[in-house]
């Protein structure tokens, strides 16, 4: 882990928000580290950035500690291994939350996440406290995916909004934005799912603890360098946790309105 001082290097922080930290987790990325890092330094010079990386074998965390060492606004955080992004995101919320950030973004590290429109977030993140990057609203979009995996994506929001209720129109995707309060109240550290469906667990947690979330259109462009960590196991580790909070808020929903239904007098005798 880098022993800079992040205080000194963010103490400004970006207006309206506080010191905000972009968390980019990263795993066999050794091809886009460096451009991601630099993109986002050039679009939004006030965030500091903490890559998580989990001891990717070709030898992304030397490349970090690189950037590290010629940027006082870039940290590293290396981990024992390849334990999923929902854990890496943990731990650097954890990070952020130690060194006092006001705010954390989530990226992907190959530039899936247009960097230059992180502004976009962080804006929207002045009157509210928690920001979903959507790629599924008016002005959002989606680059270079098959078809299959587009309609896997939508198909996938519309069961979410189905099953939890939420109005959210991409609850599956990877660049936000949240105030670190918010992931006290919802206490992120006890959050056990990987892949897409933290995304969802955050969003739901965040929804249903009644905190103010937005929606801001995002263009999604499919990685150029590098291999893709989604999966099918990952996709039915949505499905499924998706299913049971679902069947889960509807049963206790049920129960709260029984246990709010007055009871008949007795017209006994």
């Amino acid at each position: 882990m880098s022993d800079a001082n992040p205080t000194a290097a963010g103490s400004e922080g970006y207006p309206g928000v506080g010191r905000v930290l972009v968390v980019i987790p990263t795993y066999n990325e050794a091809d886009n580290v460096r451009l991601i890092t630099g993109r986002v330094r050039a679009a939004v010079p006030a965030v500091d950035i903490l890559i998580a990386d989990d001891n990717s074998p070709d030898g992304t965390g030397a490349l970090a500690d690189e950037i590290c060492a010629a940027d006082d606004h870039v940290f590293v955080l290396h981990r024992a291994g390849k334990e999923g992004l929902g854990a890496a995101y943990v731990a650097g919320f954890a990070w952020a939350k130690d060194k006092g950030y006001d705010a954390v973004v989530e990226m992907d590290a190959d530039g899936s996440h247009a960097p230059e429109e992180l502004h976009k977030l962080l804006d929207a993140l002045k009157d509210t406290d928690a920001v979903l990057g959507t790629r599924y609203i008016p002005g959002g979009s989606v680059h270079n995916w098959p078809l299959h995996r587009l309609l896997l994506s939508r198909g996938g929001n519309i069961y979410i909004r189905m099953a939890l209720g939420m109005p959210f129109k991409d609850a599956t995707g990877g660049y936000r934005a949240y105030r670190m309060p918010v992931l006290d109240a919802i206490d992120v550290s006890t959050v056990a799912s990987q892949g897409y469906s933290f995304q969802v667990e955050l969003a739901w947690r965040t929804y249903k603890a009644g905190f103010r979330m937005a929606e801001v259109p995002i263009t999604f462009t499919e990685r150029e360098h590098g291999v893709s960590k989604m999966s099918g196991n990952i996709f039915k580790e949505q499905l499924l946790r998706v299913t049971v909070w679902g069947a889960t808020a509807r049963k206790q929903a049920l129960l709260n309105r029984l246990a709010r239904k007055p009871k008949q007098p007795s017209t006994w005798p």
